[in-house]
């Protein structure tokens, strides 16, 4: 780990640009600029982002939006055992700009381990086939 990134939020973004196609399908367009820290220590991660495609640098400047959070947060975040709109409302991450972004930038966020579709768990109750 160097500084507050861990090895988990370094491999979350060097895998950004090639799992854009499938996540960025709607019309989002814009720069989120990330804050994360470690005690007195921050980084910086800028996600420029549009339609199938998201450039990932550690560049600080203007940007649509920016979020701030701890490295362990983003940690969990990335590795599915925390909920991006949850950490918020918990105060536990501040964001600010268009929100569209962040919304966007958080289904990159896997899903919690062992997290099954819904919809999967109903047919199996239901005796429906998928």
């Amino acid at each position: 780990m160097t500084g507050a990134t861990t090895e988990a939020t370094e491999r979350f973004f060097a895998t950004l640009p090639a799992r854009a196609p499938a996540v960025l399908r709607g019309p989002v367009r814009g720069t989120l600029q990330l804050r994360i820290t470690t005690g007195n220590h921050s980084e910086h991660w800028r996600v420029e982002m549009a339609p199938g495609s998201a450039r990932v640098t550690r560049e600080t400047g203007p940007a649509d939006a920016y979020w701030f959070g701890s490295a362990d947060l983003f940690d969990r975040l990335v590795t599915g055992r925390a909920n991006g709109i949850s950490s918020m409302l918990r105060n536990e991450s501040t964001f600010t700009g268009d929100v569209l972004l962040f919304l966007a930038f958080r289904r990159f966020f896997p899903t919690r381990p062992g997290t099954r579709d819904p919809r999967a768990v109903a047919r199996e109750q239901t005796g429906r086939p998928a």
